[in-house]
């Protein structure tokens, strides 16, 4: 009897299994190609990661190109504290004067044109009032009841001593000089009113004869803003618009709405250094004279009064201006130039620091003000590590082109 394993059937059974074999190794090695490496080679993808990251933060430099990067120790400055916003110039309302007639009357000459510069007490315009008319009547009719009362109580007296008037004669004729006195001072304090002077009066008296010209002159030393007097109108007191707007001008306000976050910042007192693009190379020194007490629903701003100085009257209403206003004593800071800080594409700021000015770290910094063509660093260096001054971009530019052969 023929052996099982001989059989032809065992044979071909043989056979089928070692092809099925055969099939799964070759699957298995399609499936995974890198299966026959030893564990010792494999990776973690996280630590490999994170080593490539921390190659890529840095630059090797040749020779020459090292020659064309400028570096510097970090070291410090002060940074002044300040805030800047933007406004409108506008006349000292404090200052800003509307003169117009205490009377009424029509106006006969007026003497000035808007931008005249006038002084206090000069004359700008002259009225006839018939107000005035009244009062220097007045007073004529007073002054002459007085002379009449001085010649009757003179005739009283001299009869009195010849015997014949009484006494009662005399002492009436006093008190009606006394009263006629008191008219008399009444009528020249009303004519006085108007601004005639004593002199003035005087001469009314002595020549009797009325001038019903009425001076009005300005109040302040300043510059003429707005005119509507002319010859022939009528003027009332208090009626709108007054014959003259005089503003003084050795004074002016700026204007401006700063943000609501840095509200908190502004006080009455703050020196205020203000510019205007009609004198970009004048500085106007001034002061913080108000702070607005609310802040606008609409605009979320708060307002800020300044007054500015304008010795040499350079500074004109409506002008757009800016303003800086310190707010804060110095920060003295670590301190890196401008061109040696990049701003990444992510927002972050960066420097790049070296030891050998061959080989470049880049670092991850935070930055506070800026002023003068340097960049606060509040975070991230050490005073006196070096640091790229000028050529930063250029650093960080191979670091992404992988340029830096």
């Amino acid at each position: 009897m023929t052996s099982l394993r001989n059989s032809p059937r065992a044979k071909s059974v043989l056979a089928t299994a070692c092809a099925i074999a055969v099939v799964g190794l070759i699957g298995v090695k399609l499936l995974f190609p890198g299966s026959s490496q030893t564990t010792a080679g494999l990776q973690s993808p996280a630590t490999s990661s994170t080593q490539s990251d921390q190659a890529d933060e840095a630059v090797d430099l040749s020779e020459k190109q090292a020659a064309s990067i400028n570096v510097g120790p970090v070291g410090t400055r002060d940074f002044e504290v300040f805030k800047t916003s933007v406004g409108t110039i506008g006349f000292n309302e404090n200052m800003l004067v509307q003169v117009s007639s205490q009377y009424a009357g029509k106006i006969l000459k007026a003497f000035h044109n808007v931008g005249d510069d006038v002084r206090e007490g000069e004359v700008l315009f002259t009225i006839d009032s018939p107000d005035l008319l009244q009062a220097e009547s007045t007073l004529l009719a007073s002054a002459g009841v007085l002379e009449l009362q001085k010649k009757t109580l003179a005739r009283a007296t001299g009869l009195l001593k010849q015997g014949g008037s009484a006494q009662k004669d005399v002492d009436q004729a006093t008190s009606d000089q006394q009263t006629a006195e008191g008219n008399f001072k009444a009528a020249s304090d009303a004519v006085r009113i108007f601004g005639k002077t004593n002199t003035e009066i005087d001469k009314i008296v002595a020549d009797r004869r009325i001038d019903s010209t009425l001076v009005v002159a300005s109040p302040i030393a300043g510059r003429v803003v707005t005119r509507n007097a002319a010859p022939g109108l009528l003027t009332q007191p208090g009626a709108a618009p007054p014959p003259f707007q005089i503003a003084g001008i050795s004074t002016m306000w700026m204007i401006a709405n700063v943000i609501e976050t840095d509200a908190p910042a502004y006080k009455v007192g703050q020196s205020v250094d203000v510019t205007v693009p009609a004198y970009p190379d004048r500085v106007f020194k001034g002061r913080v004279a108000a702070v607005g007490s609310i802040i606008d629903p609409n605009t979320r701003r708060q307002l800020v009064r300044s007054e500015v100085d304008d010795p040499d009257h350079l500074l004109r209403s409506g002008m757009y201006a800016s303003f800086v206003i310190r707010v804060e004593d110095p920060v003295r800071s670590l301190a890196v130039p401008e061109n040696g800080v990049v701003r990444e594409g992510d927002g972050t700021m960066t420097v790049w620091v070296t030891k050998d000015s061959r080989h470049y770290s880049k670092r991850t910094v935070s930055t506070g003000l800026r002023e003068n063509g340097w960049v606060q660093i509040r975070d991230g260096l050490q005073s006196g590590e070096q640091v790229v001054t000028n050529g930063a971009v250029f650093l960080s530019n191979a670091l992404l082109l992988g340029a830096t052969d």
